[in-house]
């Protein structure tokens, strides 16, 4: 099954990434085998990106954004199986969890190859060829369409449930989990995350908006933090073939309340089991008795 990288393993990338490639100097940029994943003018790459120095790497959503000296920015998307492999004197690799994370580069799913002035590479490897790396001014980066319609960063201090509730209720009529899955609403929440949050908050994810009180939604606020953090802190949630800075996996699912625990006890309630329902058209999980439909 095709996972997409959820929004802490992207925050575990740029956090890897900026320990790494912030300074370096970047000598070459090829597309290999796949214009679409690079789809930039070779003059533009010459003269922006060529011996452009990294000078910080930020996220927006589940977008990578890498900012150089020339006042251009790399902004890359992972999508559905995209990964960032570098490779120098330490080994770092992110995203969609396959061998290719860990293998000698570039192979087969390699699409860019970005060369440092030090002989360090940064891999950008895509099995689907959905993902893209493009070049953009800086300054151009927030008036892309994407960036137009995502939603605010759920990790941000200065977003409270005084904004949360409101944006929540513009989906009134939906399922509560549609609602904090659509990145209009909220930038980043995905199907991990909003399981695990939804179990925080004793929601079931089926409720309709309308339904839920504002006393619900503000802990479910509190919850998405939580659970987001807690899976920075342990490194993402990929459990195969994923590496941080420190050569180790991503280990929040091992911390996982139901999400891919059916079948076993809830861990409120040891005498109910975690069921996997379907909800928004995705794998859903409950505890029938923490969560009832109302």
């Amino acid at each position: 099954m095709v996972r997409v990288p959820e929004l802490p393993e992207v925050e575990t990338a740029r956090r890897g990434l900026s320990d790494l490639i912030i300074g370096r100097i970047v000598k070459a940029a090829n597309a290999i085998d796949s214009p679409k994943s690079f789809p930039n003018d070779p003059a533009s790459v010459s003269e922006f990106l060529i011996h452009a120095s990294i000078i910080d790497v930020r996220r927006r959503a589940k977008v990578l954004l890498i900012d150089l000296s020339s006042e251009y920015t790399l902004v890359i998307h992972l999508k559905m199986t995209g990964q960032l492999v570098y490779r120098g004197e330490i080994q770092f690799g992110a995203g969609h969890p396959n061998d290719s994370l860990i293998g000698e580069l570039p192979d087969r799913s390699t699409r860019v190859d970005i060369q440092f002035a030090d002989g360090s590479h940064l891999f950008f490897n895509d099995q689907r060829k959905f993902g893209w790396v493009k070049l953009y001014p800086t300054l151009e980066v927030p008036n892309i369409d994407f960036m137009q319609r995502v939603g605010p960063e759920p990790l941000e201090d200065s977003f409270t449930a005084r904004e949360f509730i409101p944006r929540v209720r513009r989906r009134n009529n939906t399922t509560v989990k549609a609602a904090i899955l659509d990145q209009t609403v909220l930038a980043g929440v995905g199907n991990i995350y909003a399981d695990e949050s939804l179990w925080g908050a004793r929601i079931h994810p089926a409720m309709r908006v309308r339904d839920v009180s504002d006393e619900q939604l503000a802990l479910l606020l509190s919850e998405i933090k939580f659970v987001m953090n807690l899976s920075i802190e342990k490194g993402g949630s990929t459990d195969r073939n994923y590496v941080n800075i420190e050569g180790k996996r991503g280990s929040y699912i091992d911390f996982a309340r139901v999400f891919r625990k059916e079948g076993t006890p809830c861990p409120r309630h040891p005498d109910a089991i975690v069921e996997k329902i379907r909800v928004a058209g995705r794998g859903t999980h409950i505890c029938p008795v923490c969560q009832m439909l109302q």
